[in-house]
């Protein structure tokens, strides 16, 4: 995969810039896909059920609200998501048991971490389209991560 600084220097008219620090979680700091999405606030029931179907190398990004309240994957959330395919998870917000999801053969980025649970109601919302930091995330759409950020397919 290209480095997304190459991918943005070679088509900086397709791809929107993602601004806010994510950190690198997951064994595979460079991975990408087409996006699916969802949008919940401290509640990773839907995390847990979309990760839990074949992800056929797409991306799962999750609007948490910025939250870092509570995590929204763990290493069971994340041992789903390599056993269904997924290429990697973005979430705008916690995760926990960084240790074991270091190890995962999966993209991560998220903006911290908290060893704190979620509630595991399933509210919120499937594929739809996101809004966070000025960039759209519109399932279907390619997502490109790595080291120096995240880009996103206009």
């Amino acid at each position: 995969m290209d480095a997304t600084s190459d991918v943005f220097d070679a088509q900086p008219d397709d791809f929107q810039s993602v601004s806010i620090q994510l950190q690198s979680l997951g064994a595979h700091p460079r991975f990408g896909g087409a996006i699916r999405t969802i949008r919940c606030l401290e509640d990773n029931g839907l995390v847990k059920k979309v990760l839990n179907t074949p992800g056929n190398g797409d991306v799962l990004v999750v609007d948490g609200g910025m939250s870092l309240r509570s995590a929204l994957m763990g290493d069971m959330i994340g041992a789903s998501a390599v056993e269904n395919g997924w290429s990697g998870v973005v979430i705008f917000g916690a995760i926990r048991d960084r240790v074991e999801l270091a190890k995962l053969p999966l993209g991560i980025k998220a903006l911290g971490s908290n060893p704190r649970k979620s509630s595991k109601d399933g509210v919120g919302e499937v594929d739809v389209v996101l809004e966070i930091d000025d960039v759209t995330f519109r399932p279907g759409a390619l997502i490109v991560c790595d080291e120096d950020g995240v880009l996103v397919e206009f």
